[in-house]
């Protein structure tokens, strides 16, 4: 299926055609850019179709309502943020890479460019039902990624797995996001090291299989 644009799109001439996906993909880029910068309650529809350079017809076409074209915004960022933090699980058997891996994802998420991570971590809607239930969901999920590998790596029981993950995580979050207000005075690459390290540190208490690093 495709749409007819009623304005240039990145440079494309007046009444080119777009398939639907990359119209919907489109969008969602153009909505990252105005919800980051204004916030959810600040951010307007007409606001979201001059910058993806649709007519708002086109944008209802696919959004019904600005709290439906948000809440499909964060889902999308949420997944992504998800199955980064399992691919960086799951593609390595050994322990201090997996995480380093983990913590690493955490810092590309807020050091990407379009700074979509304000919507998952700072967004004035996250308090909100529908937000708080996708914002939480994968938080869940990134905690189940890493309790599963200590659980295995370190032989705790659930529970104990679960709590040390939910550590990791949260030293993961805040780390990165502070280092993004330092980030001219220390470079990624060594705060990602030093993060993990204090993770690694705490959980090479554990029996771990794989020998500390």
């Amino acid at each position: 299926m495709t749409e007819t644009a009623s304005s240039r799109v990145d440079g494309a001439p007046r009444g080119v055609r777009m398939p639907r996906s990359e119209r919907r993909a489109q969008l969602l880029a153009a909505a990252t850019d105005v919800f980051v910068n204004n916030g959810y309650h600040a951010s307007v529809m007409d606001d979201i179709a001059e910058r993806a350079g649709v007519s708002k017809p086109v944008l209802y076409q696919h959004f019904p309502s600005k709290l439906e074209l948000y809440l499909a915004l964060l889902e999308r960022h949420t997944d992504e943020l998800v199955r980064r933090v399992r691919e960086a699980i799951e593609e390595t058997d050994d322990n201090w890479q997996r995480v380093r891996n983990a913590v690493g994802v955490y810092f590309d998420f807020v050091d990407s460019g379009d700074e979509a991570f304000r919507l998952v971590f700072e967004s004035d809607l996250r308090n909100q039902p529908p937000a708080h239930a996708i914002v939480e969901r994968a938080y869940t999920a990134c905690v189940q990624a890493i309790a599963q590998a200590v659980a295995a790596d370190a032989g705790l029981e659930a529970d104990r797995a679960w709590l040390v993950a939910v550590g990791v995580v949260g030293i993961s979050e805040d780390s990165a996001r502070y280092w993004l207000t330092r980030r001219h005075e220390l470079p990624k690459e060594e705060a990602v090291a030093l993060t993990a390290s204090l993770a690694w540190k705490g959980l090479a208490g554990f029996p771990l299989h794989s020998p500390v690093h």
